[in-house]
């Protein structure tokens, strides 16, 4: 494993690469990342632990993303048994993946643990057992620093997992050195990376935008559905932009299934 410093640039190529790799395999891509919400989706139906299952999947399910992504980007069908490539790796690998995903259900508790100091704990109920957000809400002072303090901390949260999944299945990193390794690689092409996320929120704005027009033009059904579609479409897209971060920040995999040192 080798550490790779790119150009701030690259950070908009790997928004790029992501875009016409998903247009190489739209449907597959799309069915794939509609699978992966419909399971943490149905985990969350049960009651209590439902949400924190849900949580312990995210890492696997993303690998297995970035593993459907390597493979449209060489021209290959991504079967939806790549999806859970992250689980039938060994038991080695199944155990590794498991703990990183208890690592990140107890930071993003956690994490929602701390909000509760600022607002007795509405912001995390709401999110974790759904609801609406009322006008009451959201003139709360304390419910928007909750917010502010989640979106605020879930930055560092994320970073430390963003390769952790890959190094973890790829590379046999253990997940505490996959955190960090993680981190050390995003802080240290942190140009990239801003790159980046600002070029996603650019493009997520611009194409909810769009199809927000299209849709009040044709109508409020359709157009609620328009927009949801368009939602499932630039996600997807995003996701198979994950694995050229990991690309050139260490290695790419040959085998998106195998788990070899790269």
């Amino acid at each position: 494993m080798k550490l790779n410093i790119v150009p701030a640039r690259t950070g908009l190529l790997w928004v790029k690469l992501g875009i016409k790799t998903f247009f190489r395999q739209p449907i597959a891509l799309s069915g794939l990342f509609l699978m992966f919400m419909a399971v943490i989706s149905m985990c969350t139906v049960l009651p209590l632990v439902g949400s924190v299952i849900a949580l312990m999947l995210i890492p696997g399910a993303t690998l297995g993303m970035m593993a459907a992504s390597h493979e449209a980007s060489r021209g290959r069908f991504p079967m939806p048994t790549i999806l859970v490539t992250a689980f039938r790796a060994g038991r080695e690998q199944l155990k590794a993946m498991l703990v990183l995903g208890a690592l990140y259900a107890g930071g993003f508790v956690g994490l929602l643990g701390l909000t509760a100091a600022l607002d007795g704990g509405q912001f995390a109920k709401l999110y974790l057992l759904g609801g609406r957000v009322s006008a009451d809400l959201l003139n709360d002072d304390g419910f928007l620093g909750a917010m502010w303090l989640f979106t605020l901390g879930y930055l560092p949260l994320s970073l430390l997992f963003w390769h952790a999944p890959a190094l973890v299945h790829w590379d046999r990193l253990s997940p505490g050195k996959s955190l960090f390794f993680s981190l050390v690689a995003c802080w240290r092409n942190k140009g990239a990376f801003t790159v980046f996320g600002l070029a996603w929120m650019g493009v997520l704005t611009a194409g909810l935008l769009v199809a927000s027009l299209i849709g009040g033009l044709i109508g409020p059904v359709i157009g609620s559905g328009l927009v949801m579609g368009a939602m499932l479409v630039l996600l997807a897209m995003f996701f198979s932009s994950l694995v050229f971060t990991f690309r050139d920040c260490f290695a790419a995999p040959e085998n998106p299934e195998a788990s070899p040192s790269v």
